[in-house]
């Protein structure tokens, strides 16, 4: 019973929902991560809201991501631009142009190899993304361990990337993984960067105060989009948000 009224706004939005179709079992798991959803956005109000795309989202339309759930505002998008040290994702240039034209906050992002050179991986991205004013700083996405080096030979290589990339844009990246890989390897030694964290558990509805964005939901609908997106939520308003973006 604790459980039902913990959640009982989020649940009042589930039940509004009036169907005389039997669910199966995907839109059974949709429609509670939507109670979670909504019982997040409740907590976090006040806050920036964005999303998270890439080639697996395809063809967009932009002239309609607008709001999440049809409901919440959407101020801010990361775009996957780059993966390793040899790949363009398909959809970056279409995507970060017109994210641009319908007046979101952009920011790109790179997918990191572990087995792959850091420095090639580093001038892939700085080839391919061109910030401009207005656009969040360049992301480091870290999710998986090496298989043929040291967990401090990574740590080397993600250093590497970060000061290459620094350096180009005169910008400090900001790092992307999941709460425990961050709290296993990076807490302590990148403790001068700033996260992006992403973290599904149904029971968590605030983020920590030491991070900058956290992804909450990769099951979210957004007008323009067809099927899932990632939502992140950034650790203030609109007005602060803006004050980090490119000068």
């Amino acid at each position: 019973m604790g459980i039902v009224y913990h959640y009982r706004n989020g649940l009042a939005y589930y039940f509004s929902f009036k169907t005389d179709k039997v669910l199966d079992k995907e839109a059974r798991e949709k429609r509670l991560s939507d109670v979670r959803n909504y019982q997040v956005l409740e907590k976090n109000e006040g806050k920036a809201i964005g999303i998270d795309v890439s080639e697996y989202q395809d063809e967009i339309n932009w002239d309609e991501v607008r709001t999440l759930e049809n409901d919440n505002e959407l101020s801010f998008v990361f775009i996957r631009a780059t993966v390793g040290n040899d790949r363009l994702d398909k959809r970056f240039r279409e995507n970060w142009l017109n994210a641009k034209e319908n007046h979101l906050i952009r920011g790109a992002y790179h997918y990191y190899r572990p087995n792959e050179n850091s420095l090639e991986q580093a001038e892939l991205f700085i080839k391919t993304v061109r910030l401009q004013k207005g656009d969040l700083p360049p992301v480091l996405d870290i999710e998986k361990l090496p298989e043929n080096q040291s967990v401090e030979r990574l740590k080397i290589g993600l250093r590497r990337w970060l000061i290459a990339v620094e350096e180009h844009y005169k910008v400090k990246p900001i790092i992307y993984t999941g709460e425990s890989y961050y709290d296993d390897f990076l807490k302590e030694e990148f403790s001068d960067y700033l996260f992006w964290i992403a973290n599904y558990n149904f029971y968590r509805e605030k983020m920590e105060e030491d991070w900058l964005f956290w992804q909450f939901t990769e099951k979210a609908s957004v007008s323009g989009i067809k099927g899932n997106v990632d939502v992140n939520i950034f650790n203030g308003d609109l007005q602060q948000l803006q004050f980090i973006t490119k000068e």
